[in-house]
């Protein structure tokens, strides 16, 4: 499949652009960026080639890749779907559960395959983690936390405009929901507050009666960092494996799905229903800390 690729910034050097170079199933076609010269450099490094108009490097490929802001890849996702080419987008699909709606209708307008990528979802040992989980069922809550620091020296992130405007929510909140939400089901109710140093917690009421507890930054004083996730429930307690921190091969796998997805095959389950109903979750937490108030989903 003729992928093309649209952002340069440090994801798409650690992850994006390797995985499509060394997929045997993928032609990498070119790059587009925001920055020409970051795009040209991009591309050489791989041996592809640099495209200056988004339109362009559509109408090359039949799938594209995104490592862009969510606002930025939302509008391209949804001319690339119009245009029929399958999707592999990064997390969040977008800021708005409408513009992510869109994107689905599009692609199901053009019978196009989508893929989102939750970086460490598609690793073996979450996997695994999420079929044991759903299969035991029983739970009645969910714990995590995700806090770390994209400002400390050496982060590639910290010069990322939309995560330091948007934090924790956006950024590592996408991993939170997209970790609890098969297991636990559906969100009815949604109620967050952010506070100092974007610390922001999220409470997720499940229709099944279970409670997520969320608790997220990425400004995060060095002594707090961590990352901690559990289930609990009638079966005891259910830790949440470490994984690996292997971007390439999560999104070799990404790739995998896209194509299994394209050809006929089943959709993946972290495909772009679910990455819209990760938006919807998020959209809510976020009205949620500007008014104060629970919101409840329909």
């Amino acid at each position: 499949m003729r992928f093309g690729l649209f952002g340069t910034g440090p994801w798409a050097h650690q992850a994006h652009a390797p995985a499509l170079a060394a997929h045997a199933d993928v032609e990498f076609v070119g790059v587009w960026g925001r920055d020409p010269k970051k795009a040209a450099a991009l591309a050489e490094e791989h041996g592809v080639q640099p495209y200056a108009e988004v339109d362009a490097l559509l109408a090359d490929v039949d799938a594209i890749a995104v490592a862009l802001p969510p606002d930025v890849q939302a509008d391209i996702a949804l001319r690339a779907a119009q245009a029929g080419k399958h999707l592999l987008l990064d997390k969040p699909v977008a800021f708005s559960a409408e513009l992510a709606e869109e994107i689905v209708a599009a692609a199901e307008a053009q019978s196009v395959a989508g893929v989102v990528f939750f970086t460490r979802r598609f690793m073996p040992q979450i996997q695994k983690f999420v079929a044991q989980a759903q299969e035991a069922g029983g739970w009645l809550e969910a714990r995590i936390d995700h806090l770390g620091s994209i400002f400390q020296p050496g982060n590639p992130f910290g010069e990322s405009a939309w995560r330091k405007e948007s934090g924790g929510l956006w950024d590592v909140g996408p991993h939170a929901v997209a970790l609890v939400l098969p297991v636990l089901g559906a969100v009815t109710e949604v109620t967050a507050m952010s506070g100092t140093r974007d610390m922001t917690h999220v409470l997720l009421r499940h229709a099944e009666g279970a409670i997520s507890t969320l608790t997220l930054s990425v400004d995060a004083p060095a002594k707090l960092e961590r990352e901690d996730a559990a289930l609990y429930g009638e079966s005891g307690v259910a830790v949440v494996p470490p994984v690996p921190w292997q971007p390439v091969e999560a999104f070799g796998r990404a790739v995998d799905a896209l194509l299994g997805a394209a050809d006929g095959g089943e959709a993946s389950p972290l495909d772009l229903r679910f990455g819209a109903d990760v938006v919807r979750i998020l959209a809510a937490a976020a009205e949620s800390i500007k008014t104060g108030r629970a919101v409840e989903l329909g």
